[in-house]
């Protein structure tokens, strides 16, 4: 049981933190709402027509494969780390196999989509 009295405390002394910063900077911040300060900003220029603008799913994709290899990388470098265990057994690597299939399977869906041209 002390294992989470442990961890109430620590999201306990989080949430103080993140309040008493809040109501910290809600007392010392400027308050001055001027009109110019609820305008839209973007990069020192002013706003011209709507705020929706259109952009390509294609960058989405791209966000998409880099979140996929990441993870990918984080599973399999704890794992290559301890390979050579001799506890780990032909589960572990039956396991592995199946992810790393499965991850070449996405791969190949994308580039058989042609998802990974640059052009």
């Amino acid at each position: 049981m002390s294992g989470y009295i442990v961890v109430a405390a620590v999201l306990g002394a989080g949430v103080l933190l993140v309040t008493a910063a809040m109501v910290v900077r809600t007392l010392l911040a400027p308050h001055a709402p001027v009109p110019a300060k609820l305008t839209t900003y973007e990069s020192g220029v002013d706003p011209v027509g709507e705020g929706w603008a259109q952009t390509k799913v294609r960058y989405f994709v791209f966000a998409f494969l880099y979140v996929i290899f990441a993870v990918d990388a984080i599973y399999l470098y704890p794992w290559a780390l301890v390979i050579r265990d001799a506890n780990l057994g032909v589960a572990s690597l039956v396991e592995m196999g199946i992810f790393i299939a499965v991850v070449v399977l996405g791969l190949a869906h994308a580039a058989r989509r042609g998802l990974l041209r640059w052009v």
